[in-house]
């Protein structure tokens, strides 16, 4: 089924139509959703984090808007701080880390949209990390082993 781009505002510490998920601790605001494109709010408390991971079916962007994120992409830490874009391409194993003291709010957003969104919606509140694990590698996104992060 083709889903077009709704128009309107998602506002500020909103999710589009109210939805808001709890992704192993973190705050997961969806704030649009078509085929072509997804895009969330992430807010990350310190020492929070997504480890390295492949999205083979999409590229994934991040802009930082307020606060730090230490992220692995390809091999390679880099630091990407408030108003910067990390571009992350599909097929490179990348992840992202708050290795700060404070809070870190973030955009991302993928393209196309493909089985992101219903893999937030089954993610939400689960706790058990083998599952999220397999449940990821069931909608496209496939974790590295854990010496990935180092």
């Amino acid at each position: 089924m083709k889903e077009a781009l709704s128009g309107g505002i998602t506002r500020d510490g909103t999710g589009f139509e109210g939805v808001e998920w709890n992704i192993l601790g973190q705050r997961y605001f969806p704030k649009s959703r078509c085929d072509s494109s997804f895009s969330f709010e992430t807010n990350s408390e310190a020492g929070q984090f997504v480890p390295v991971h492949i999205h083979p079916t999409q590229d994934e962007f991040i802009l930082v808007q307020e606060g730090q994120l230490e992220v692995k992409l390809d091999g390679v830490w880099s630091v990407a701080k408030a108003g910067d874009l990390v571009r992350m391409p599909r097929g490179v194993p990348h992840g992202y880390f708050n290795k700060s003291d404070k809070p870190t709010r973030a955009l991302f957003w993928v393209s196309p949209a493909g089985k992101l969104p219903e893999l937030f919606a089954i993610l939400h509140n689960m706790t058990d990390v083998e599952a999220v694990v397999k449940v990821s590698a069931e909608h496209e996104v496939n974790f590295l082993p854990p010496e990935a992060n180092d």
